[in-house]
Order: C-alpha cells, then sequence, then structure tokens
C-alpha cells in the first residue's frame, strides 16, 4: 500500500504523463523504481502512458476497457499484429512473470 506523501506524488507524474507534459528525470526515476517495487504504483504509471499514447480514447470503447483493466503493453510499439511461426506464437503465449511476481502489495 503506497503512503498518502507517495501516492500524491506519482499522482502528480501521471497526471502530467497523460497530459504530454515534461516530467523531470528524477521524478520519472523514482515513479519506475516505485513501479517496479508497488503494483498499484505500477498500475497507475501504465495507465497514464496509454492515456499519453492514445490521447483521443473515448470512455467505452476497447481501448478504454483495456486501460481500465490494466491489460496489455502500454507502448504501441511493442504490440503484436500477427505470426510468422508457430515458435512466435509460443514465445508471445509463454509466461514472462518478473522476479518479484509473489510479492503481495
Amino acid at each position: 500500500m503506497l503512503s498518502s506523501k507517495y501516492r500524491l506524488r506519482l499522482e502528480y507524474i501521471c497526471k502530467r504523463i497523460s497530459d504530454r507534459q515534461e516530467v523531470q528525470l528524477e521524478d520519472m526515476i523514482w515513479a519506475d523504481k516505485l513501479a517496479k517495487a508497488n503494483r498499484s504504483a505500477g498500475e497507475m504509471l501504465r495507465r497514464a502512458r496509454r492515456v499519453a499514447n492514445n490521447p483521443e480514447m473515448k470512455e467505452g470503447s476497447l481501448d478504454d476497457f483495456l486501460n481500465q483493466m490494466d491489460l496489455g503493453d502500454p507502448d504501441p510499439q511493442q504490440h503484436k499484429s500477427g505470426f510468422d511461426s508457430v515458435d512466435q506464437i509460443v514465445e508471445w503465449f509463454h509466461d514472462d512473470k518478473p522476479a518479484d511476481w509473489r510479492q503481495r502489495d
């Protein structure tokens, strides 16, 4: 669980990211470290990045649903549009868990 101080600072950073405003390097480093250590923080940061990448996201759209459910990669460069071989399908479905996947928030 995030402290009020951390949550407010992270909300400020996420708001600036989603509004496509400049964020200080120290703030981004802090937010990324916090996102790696805390799932709630990571979810907030991914949502902000999705909104920044898709500013015309309409409420009730598929993109909005994916954002609300925190599904998929926020970086459009990482999106997969097709497979060339069976090995690529197997690799895509491979569950790549981070080292702290058993951590509870």
